[in-house]
Order: C-alpha cells, then structure tokens, then sequence
C-alpha cells in the first residue's frame, strides 16, 4: 500500500527552536515504512527546500523525483489529502488536517501517526473508520424508517448492555415480568413487546418451538455473534424455568450493526407476532466510494432490520453503485414487495 509522507510535517518534527527542518527525518521515515512493507510517496511544499538543513541533498533528491514536491502557492495539506484519496492511500503525518473534515471524510482512517526517539521514527496506527461505519446505521436507520412508513413497527433501541449469557437471560426475565405485571397496552411497551397479531409464525420454526409463548431476538455485533448463539439454548431453558412458562421461548441470536461490541440488546416479541417473512425486501443505491464496503455488509443490514421489524427471515438486500453519486456517504433506498427469500 501507497503511504503519503507529509515532508514538511515530519521534518518539522522534534526539531529545537529556531532550527532547521531535519532531512534525516524523512528519510528515517522512507526507512521505516518500507521495512513494513509500505510503498512511500514524499511530498513537500514548496517551502521546504528553502528551510531543510541539508538543502543540496533535498534538491538533489527533488531532481531525482524521490520528493515530489507541490506547485507554488499550491496548499500542500490539500494537495497530500487529495493524492491519497485518488491512490486510495494512506498518509504518514501528525497533522489532524481539521480544517479538510467537510471534504475528505475518511482523514481519521487514512492517517497514521508517528513519533521519533533517538532518530527512530515509530509508525502507528490510523483510527478505525468511523465513517464507514458509521454509514451502515444511517441506512439501516433509513430502511426502519421506510418499514414505519409502511406502518411496520420498529424496534429502536440502540443502549446496548454488557454481554453474557446470564445478563441475557435475566434481562429477557425482568422485562417479560415486567410487561406481564404492569399490564401495559401493547403501544406503549414499544421496549418490551408488540402488538400481538396471531397466526404468524405457523410455518417458521420446528413443532416443538411454536408453541412458544415468546420468540427473543438476542441482538449483538458481528464480533460477538458465536459466543451468543452457544448460549442461546441455555437462555431458553433458564428464562422459560424462572418464568414457570409452559413451553421455553424461542431465542435467536441476530447481528445487528447498531450494537457495539460486547454489549447486546432484546427485542422480545409474543410467537404469534413474529413476521415468517418481510413484506418488504431493501433496494439500496450507494455511491462508489462506499458500494464495496455495504455490499460487502449487506447481509448484517438485513439481519438488523429483520431483528428490529420481528421478521423471521432476513429482506432481500440488493446494494448496487451509482456514478450521479459523487460524494462518500451518498445513499438512497427504496422498499419493493417482498415475502419470498
């Protein structure tokens, strides 16, 4: 991978008041990412060449074409921000390049750190990307948002708790015992439990399983999925004992990409509430930028829309590129009937 060094930046770095810029900076830089196995680009401003302390060598290295260096009256930061984005690569620098946030999105991601100890150059880590992310409950948002337009409920919350299989059990406990005791309608236990429907889950499960009184979806991220899965029979049984319940309730562990890790969240319905298929199936046209990325998370969006609408089986979720898209975090969905995976 391409990685950007930002000459002026780290030259500049650690040296004394009043001193000049350290050549011997970048190229501790050069040497240190290409023992990582990076490919690494330099480029300067136009000032550099006349503020280095090694001014014969960085102009020779310019006439080389081993420093690239950006026209004059050019802003070197945007130029540095614009040469990764088309490379799709990273940049080494300590400038947080704040001022660019609005137009390149994805800094926090592209940009590695550094630090410099006794010539070494130290290279860290670039933040994870949040915008990436963070563009997956946008749309999931939108998707529940579109359900509701269809006058489909959905389940909104997003406080997710600390995650075992005792937590999840008692949680399912407390608030089945709570909505039983509190005799609240329906409508306004949106937290707890939806409105019961009846005959709507004939066809999901085994026999044994549809005589259950309750279906909880176990909601957690990616990370965490397996873990809660193994501990899914052992809930059923421990909710069902305590709750003195007929029939144990079914527990499916779903993905769902509004959780974080380690947490988890319940969407407890009654059995004959539960949606066997979603009546809608999600159309989802994204920007370039992005499309590799949702595509690629595509069946976690539709497991946490069909865990927070309470159907059984996942939307078809299509993802496809649109050139009219230009920016990053650009989406557009659209619901088309559906009921058949």
């Amino acid at each position: 991978m391409k990685v950007i060094v930002d000459a002026s930046n780290v030259a500049h770095f650690g040296k004394k008041k009043d001193a000049n810029p350290l050549l011997s900076n970048i190229e501790n830089a050069l040497k240190a990412l290409k023992e990582l196995g990076y490919e690494p680009v330099v480029v300067a401003d136009a000032s550099l060449r006349h503020e280095i302390d090694d001014k014969e060598t960085f102009n020779q290295l310019i006439a080389e074409g081993k420093v690239h260096q950006v026209p004059s009256g050019t802003t070197a930061d945007h130029f540095i921000l614009k040469y990764a984005e088309d490379e799709d690569a990273k940049i080494l620098s300590n400038d947080v390049f704040r001022e660019f946030f609005d137009e390149f999105h994805d800094i926090n991601s592209r940009r590695i750190p550094y630090d410099i100890k006794e010539g070494k150059v130290i290279i860290g880590k670039s933040s994870q990307p949040k915008k990436v992310k963070n563009i997956l409950q946008k749309i999931c948002n939108q998707i529940l948002s579109e359900f509701e337009k269809k006058n489909m409920d959905a389940f909104k919350l997003k406080k997710g708790k600390k995650i075992s299989g005792i937590a999840i059990a008692k949680e399912a406990i407390d608030r089945i015992t709570k909505s039983k005791e509190e005799g609240l309608e329906p409508k306004l236990e949106s937290v707890f439990l939806k409105i019961p429907l009846f005959d709507k889950v004939m066809n999901m499960v085994e026999e044994a399983e549809k005589t259950s009184d309750f279906i909880i979806f176990v909601l957690v991220h990616p990370k965490d999925y397996r873990d809660a899965v193994k501990n899914a029979g052992n809930i059923a049984v421990t909710v069902g004992d305590r709750l003195k319940l007929e029939h144990a309730p079914l527990v499916a562990v779903r993905n769902d990409l509004f959780i974080k890790p380690g947490t988890f969240e319940l969407n407890i319905l009654y059995s004959d509430e539960v949606e066997e298929e979603s009546s809608y199936n999600v159309n989802i046209t994204i920007n370039d930028h992005d499309y590799s990325f949702v595509k690629k998370n595509s069946r976690n969006i539709a497991s946490t829309v069909a865990s927070r609408i309470g159907t059984w089986k996942f939307p078809i979720v299509s993802v496809k590129p649109s050139m009219l898209m230009e920016k990053p975090g650009q989406f557009d969905i659209i619901l088309e009937k559906g009921g058949e995976n």
